[in-house]
């Protein structure tokens, strides 16, 4: 999908939601453990209920790749359903990988061609030739781990190194990547005071922005200090939406939940008057 596909999207629907898959078998409704598929037939709903109301789904693939063969086939079958059923729909794969280039062309042609996800989350820390490989798919998208959200982001990320934040050079050196124009950057929610001084170093890329509801990150300082004018945001809740319920109501209390953020989204669209 490229970029500006995912900005008409974005307006369509007035929603910058991400709603990301994560799925535990110990935290979904006990009937679906009935089901042949659990995973698949709890995200089919999930999706199902709240398509409308999101531009991304993001399923972590650690929460797939723990059960084995079943969770990547129910991963596979997930990501079909999107792609086939709401092909409009952004789909990441949130998967943080990052090896030296042979390794990365792998993962890069396993995520993109094989299972068709349109972006993939990757670790920076190997450098240039562990990033370039994901970047060489047209209409692609590496989203890059700048500014995460959990307390050992402060280990090594905002350490300061000649007169410098590590994700300040981590934006900065990858802008000069070949096909830079493709990649997107995490930034969480609960790091919103620092974007202002992100979006002076990337001011027109997207942030996939996790942390807001569950985590504590809040909606609307994301949006004052990260938004640009063709939004540039798209923000992520996955506890918060996917496990609303845990009984027959939780496809129908998730898009409750889901429809809460997109009103917010929607008005804050309209407030910068980026909704025609």
């Amino acid at each position: 999908m490229t970029t500006q596909k995912l900005i008409s999207e974005i307006k369509r629907k007035q929603s910058f939601l991400c709603i990301g898959l994560d799925v535990d078998l110990n935290k979904i409704p006990k009937h679906l453990l009935d089901e042949e598929d659990p995973i698949f037939a709890f995200n089919k709903a999930i999706i199902d209920a709240t398509h409308h109301l999101t531009v991304a789904y993001k399923p972590n693939t650690a929460f797939y790749e723990a059960y084995g063969i079943k969770g990547w086939k129910a991963l596979e079958k997930t990501i079909t359903y999107i792609n086939t059923n709401y092909p409009e729909v952004f789909t990441i794969a949130d998967a943080k990988r990052g090896d030296i280039g042979n390794t990365s062309t792998m993962y890069a042609k396993a995520f993109f061609e094989d299972l068709g996800f349109d972006a993939v989350t990757v670790a920076p820390y190997m450098g240039k030739d562990s990033v370039e490989p994901f970047l060489k798919f047209s209409e692609k998208h590496t989203i890059l781990l700048a500014l995460t959200s959990n307390e050992g982001a402060y280990d090594f990320q905002t350490k300061i190194i000649d007169g410098k934040e590590v994700y300040k050079t981590v934006l900065e050196t990858s802008k000069s990547y070949q096909n830079s124009e493709q990649l997107m950057y995490v930034v969480g929610a609960t790091k919103a005071e620092y974007l202002t001084e992100i979006r002076a170093i990337i001011p027109h890329s997207f942030l996939l922005v996790p942390g807001v509801g569950a985590q504590g990150g809040s909606l609307n300082d994301v949006c004052k200090y990260g938004m640009t004018e063709q939004v540039g945001l798209l923000v992520n809740s996955s506890r918060g939406i996917i496990y609303a319920a845990n009984d027959e109501t939780f496809a129908s209390k998730a898009a409750t939940k889901a429809s809460n953020l997109q009103a917010q989204m929607q008005s804050i669209l309209k407030d910068a008057s980026i909704l025609n």
